[in-house]
């Protein structure tokens, strides 16, 4: 499991590539590997929690992100091993 963390590095250029990088947030929901989205705050970027990829893939997705790729956000992966959750997130530790 992975805590991805894209803080604003360049905000201005952010409406410039927003199109791409929410087509990038997409595909990652369709392709199964992001599991929630959503904003830092306060107005401080995004940060995701994806699963069922590993390292490698995950450091090429972030990497191929337009906001990433641009510099419009720098971008901070954290890879957890879970060792305990709620029944309902027990996927998590597969």
């Amino acid at each position: 499991m992975f805590v991805i963390t894209l803080r604003f590095a360049d905000k201005t250029k952010a409406p410039q590539f927003m199109d791409g990088h929410n087509a990038w947030i997409r595909q990652g929901f369709e392709d199964g590997v992001f599991l929630l989205v959503g904003s830092l705050q306060p107005n401080a970027g995004g940060a995701i929690i994806a699963h069922g990829a590993s390292q490698q893939e995950i450091e090429a997705r972030v990497q191929a992100d337009p906001f990433v790729a641009e510099g419009v956000v720098s971008a901070e992966i954290l890879a957890i091993a879970p060792g305990r959750t709620d029944d309902r997130l027990a996927f998590l530790k597969a």
